[in-house]
C-alpha cells in the first residue's frame, strides 16, 4: 500500500488480489454460525495466497520463491475444498461464484506456472 514494489504489477499479485476480495465478499454470506469454522478458515486461506506471493516475490532465490509459490498454491486448493463443503451443505445457493470461480483459476494457473519454471 505505501511501498511501491515490483510484486505489486505482477498479473498472479493482481488476481490473487482480487480472489481475495471475492473470497471475502463470500464469506460475508455463510451462515453467522460459522463465523469460528468456515468463515475464518476461508478469509485466513485467502489472505495467505496474496500475501505468500508477496514474499515470495521479494525473495532473491529461485528456490525460496518457488516455496511461497507453493503455500499460496496449497492455500487456493484449501479454499477450493472448503467452497465443496459449503455448496454441499447448500450455503451458496444465492451467490453468483462465477467471479470467484474466475480469479480462483486464474490464480491457480499462473502460480502453477511459476512453480513449473522454478524447477
Amino acid at each position: 500500500m505505501f511501498l511501491k514494489l515490483n510484486h505489486q504489477k505482477l498479473e498472479v499479485y493482481q488476481s490473487s488480489r482480487m480472489f481475495v476480495l471475492e473470497c471475502y465478499k463470500l464469506s460475508k454470506i455463510l451462515p453467522s454460525e460459522e463465523k469460528f469454522g468456515m468463515i475464518s478458515q476461508i478469509r485466513r486461506a485467502a489472505l495467505s495466497v496474496h500475501l505468500n506471493i508477496a514474499e515470495g516475490a521479494s525473495r532473491k532465490s529461485e528456490a525460496e520463491r518457488k516455496r511461497f509459490y507453493e503455500v499460496a498454491r496449497g492455500s487456493v486448493i484449501e479454499i477450493d475444498a472448503a467452497l465443496d463443503i459449503a455448496s454441499s451443505l447448500q450455503y451458496l445457493q444465492d451467490y453468483k461464484l462465477d467471479n470467484l470461480g474466475e480469479y480462483m483459476v486464474r490464480t491457480f494457473k499462473i502460480l502453477s506456472g511459476l512453480i513449473i519454471s522454478k524447477t
